[in-house]
C-alpha cells in the first residue's frame, strides 16, 4: 500500500512509475525500513550490504537528477527530508 501511496506522490504523468524521482523515493522508504531493522539488529552484516548498495544506488540517482534538473532535484530532496549530495 505505501508503494502506490508513494508513487502517486511523486509521479510526474500519469503512468509514472520509473522516473527518477519516483525511484529515489521509492529507494529512500526502504532505505529508511531497513535501517530501523538494523538498530535492533546489529550484527545483520547481509541487510547492512544491501543497504549501503541500495544507498549506493540513490545517490547515482541523485547525481544524475542534479545535472539533468537542478529545481526538481532540490524539491526532492526537501520533501524526502534527505542530505544533498556532494
Amino acid at each position: 500500500m505505501e508503494k502506490k501511496d508513494i508513487i502517486a506522490k511523486f509521479k510526474q504523468s500519469e503512468n509514472d512509475t520509473g522516473s527518477v524521482q519516483v525511484q529515489v523515493a521509492l529507494l529512500t522508504e526502504r532505505i529508511n525500513h531497513l535501517t530501523e531493522h538494523l538498530k535492533t539488529n546489529k550484527k545483520d552484516n547481509h541487510s547492512r550490504r544491501g543497504l549501503l548498495m541500495m544507498v549506493g544506488k540513490r545517490k547515482g540517482f541523485l547525481q544524475y537528477l542534479k545535472e539533468r534538473d537542478i529545481e526538481a532535484y532540490r524539491k526532492l530532496i526537501k520533501e524526502l527530508n534527505i542530505r544533498e549530495i556532494k
